[in-house]
């Protein structure tokens, strides 16, 4: 083999793309090619003398040793990669096939830079990965700690917030803003919303440079962030919003076409879980009074009567039909009867606990279910306080109108065992009442 120090040996090494490296038995470079600044971003003279591991990346020591090793007891080693540090700080994928010259007390290793292809397969994997994340996400907040680790793991970005657009009242909020750095605090900064509210407002990727707060450490590096807006069929709902440090690196365009790709994803979950919660709401609320349907109202009295059995509640229904009701739709029109229904609906709410159920069964007939941990008594305190709820007329729209319901009660278990005992025991009792009286 020809000596390092033979001006051919180096010239015909220089004309190779990929670099040549020459370590001794003590693991220090002894020559390497011109194709080696490339790599690793130092010039041939600068690496020569340098101890070998001391490039590598800390977490691809142990196994670049023990590689080294099986190459000097006589193993040839092809294809073996690790990462190691390039001169600006940047983590470099290196491909080696080496082998040991025992004449010269040598390895000869050839090295390819690989980072390119090594992105390339992480993001392949990366956007399959958010893309299932995506499609089977049940639970958003879920889905956003698996999108930021899926980040993690190919962006040095240890910060990752994600802000949405609030459906109804379009105020924005940040319900995911994690930084390992600032492990006492999740909550996130004014700066940080105005910057997603900026995204949100332009709609387009922006990347933003901040000096380090006034409060922070006096060796704290200057950060940057990259956010892009979460896009859907319906316009913009939110921004993702990823922050990292000088130390590495600014934000390259590689991340941002990551980022754009899974702000697609997110923004697509986001969509099909809202589409799912109203499907779910319709499924189980009055669209009119916004109060629990019947087959929600059934759902939660049979988990009462449960209880009741279990912890020894008391439990009581209340069945209402407001009186004369008809008579409103026929005078006033069905728009004023339905303003009547969500006013009654409203007046109701407010006359029982938070902790008791309100629901609409349909028309003008309403139903409150009362639970007691101490005592029946509370549950009729409760029902006069429903009946004295009425006792004051509605002003709908410049009219006064005095509308009181019909009320019947039912107690488990002395009136019923299951929900439809209870409920038909208290819906004749209400009719009852009103035959009985003439109205409540």
């Amino acid at each position: 083999m020809p000596k390092p120090s033979d001006p051919f040996f180096a010239t015909v090494f220089d004309l190779l793309l990929d670099a040549v490296c020459l370590v001794d038995a003590e693991g220090r470079f002894v020559f390497v090619s011109a194709g080696c600044e490339a790599i690793f971003g130092y010039p041939p003279a600068e690496m020569v003398g340098r101890r070998m591991i001391d490039l590598v990346a800390p977490e691809d020591r142990e196994r670049t040793l023990e590689a080294a090793q099986r190459v000097m007891a006589g193993q040839a080693h092809l294809h073996f990669e690790n990462r190691y540090v390039r001169k600006d700080g940047r983590l470099v994928d290196v491909m080696w096939s080496a082998r040991w010259s025992e004449a010269q007390q040598l390895r000869v290793a050839v090295a390819r830079d690989i980072t390119e292809r090594k992105r390339a397969e992480s993001m392949q994997a990366a956007t399959y990965a958010i893309s299932e994340a995506a499609h089977g996400a049940e639970d958003l907040m879920a889905l956003f700690q698996q999108v930021h680790q899926i980040i993690a793991g190919i962006l040095p970005r240890p910060h990752v917030a994600i802000a949405l657009l609030n459906e109804v009242s379009g105020l924005l909020d940040v319900p995911y803003c994690v930084d390992p750095q600032q492990t006492a605090s999740r909550l996130p900064s004014a700066a940080l919303e105005a910057f997603c509210a900026e995204v949100i407002a332009c709609g387009q990727a922006r990347v933003q440079h901040r000096r380090p707060p006034a409060d922070a450490p006096p060796d704290a590096p200057p950060v940057s962030w990259l956010g892009v807006p979460l896009c859907s069929h319906n316009g913009v709902v939110g921004a993702l919003v990823l922050k990292n440090h000088a130390a590495q690196g600014p934000c390259a365009e590689q991340d941002r076409e990551l980022l754009q790709y899974v702000s697609t994803q997110v923004a697509t979950a986001i969509e099909r879980q809202r589409l799912r919660a109203r499907l779910h709401h319709m499924a189980q609320y009055d669209h009119l009074t916004e109060l629990p349907n019947r087959g929600l109202l059934q759902d939660r009295l049979r988990s009462a009567i449960a209880r009741a059995r279990r912890e020894g509640r008391f439990l009581s229904l209340l069945y209402l039909d407001l009186d004369d009701f008809k008579q409103v739709n026929d005078t006033w029109g069905h728009a004023v009867g339905d303003h009547l229904l969500r006013a009654f609906a409203q007046r109701l709410r407010q006359a029982v606990r938070a902790s008791d159920t309100v629901a609409r069964l349909g028309g003008d007939e309403f139903v409150v279910l009362l639970e007691s941990t101490q005592h029946r008594e509370g549950n009729l305190v409760a029902a006069q306080k429903v009946h004295q709820a009425f006792v004051d007329p509605f002003n709908l729209d410049g009219r006064t109108l005095r509308v009181q319901p019909s009320i019947g009660v039912a107690h488990h278990p002395e009136h019923g065992e299951d929900e439809h005992q209870l409920l038909r025991h208290a819906d004749h009792a209400m009719y009852a009442m009103k035959r009985g009286r003439g109205r409540n």
